[in-house]
């Protein structure tokens, strides 16, 4: 996948150096994404604003997200390490 770069006031290939667009291509354009809005802390309630703020929220108040827990088994995978660290095997179960 091309990497592509601001140069000379134009949109160009890292490597190749050439345009983003030419006449005949559909317009390419790069891809943006919005922050988060702003919200009420339920834990404090602090305004939080952004990616960042909530981070430092959810870390300040000791609390961890919701969408990053994983399902599925606990466990570490890697028998050597979970011997090691005195912690469980998934296969040990």
């Amino acid at each position: 996948m091309p990497v592509f770069v601001y140069r000379a006031g134009r949109m160009v290939d890292k490597a190749t150096g050439e345009a983003m667009t030419s006449p005949d291509a559909p317009l390419a354009l790069p891809a943006t994404f919005g922050d988060l809005p702003g919200y009420a802390s339920p834990i404090d309630g602090r305004w939080v604003e952004g990616r960042r703020a909530r981070r430092y929220d959810l870390e300040s108040n000791g609390c961890v997200d919701a969408n990053g827990l994983r399902k599925g088994p606990r466990g570490l995978k890697n028998e050597r390490f979970a011997k090691k660290h005195g912690a469980e095997h998934l296969l040990d179960r």
